[in-house]
């Protein structure tokens, strides 16, 4: 990609969601930060994966991506989305609208580096399939 093709934007000008930079800086993020910085410095990045592989399962970053989506879903009724849908103000669907605009990308981003690229693309394109054959 030629690089007239790249946005730039000024590192003041990014933004977090609410919530990231707590997030981002919680005691279980520690390990993960300290591996970012050996890669990016082409440093041997053995110690913070050794940390890392210490962690148990429930303080890792993939857990808490993947109790997020259970807690997110674990009550999920579709009837209650049509619902809300049917209800929502045209300023409020939008916002719903805007907060969801990235998780389907995030989500598939996240799948790939958890599982590889031709999984991640199998599991969405059954979701999509059988989503679809619903109803």
């Amino acid at each position: 990609m030629p690089d007239d093709n790249i946005k730039r934007i000024p590192i003041n000008a990014l933004r977090q969601e609410e919530g990231a930079h707590e997030l981002a800086t919680s005691k279980d993020m520690e390990p993960y930060i300290d591996f970012a910085k050996a890669v990016m410095t082409n440093a041997d990045t053995t110690a913070e994966l050794d940390a890392i592989r210490q962690l148990p399962l429930e303080r890792r970053y993939v857990w808490r991506v993947a109790s997020a989506l259970k807690w997110a879903f674990a009550d999920f009724d579709d009837l209650s989305v049509d619902a809300d849908r049917m209800t929502l103000t045209e300023e409020d669907a939008k916002r719903l609208v805007d907060l969801l605009r990235h998780r389907p990308m995030q989500f598939c981003m996240f799948l790939k580096a958890l599982l590889g690229a031709e999984a991640m693309e199998g599991l969405m394109t059954n979701a999509v399939r059988v989503v679809k054959e619903t109803k």
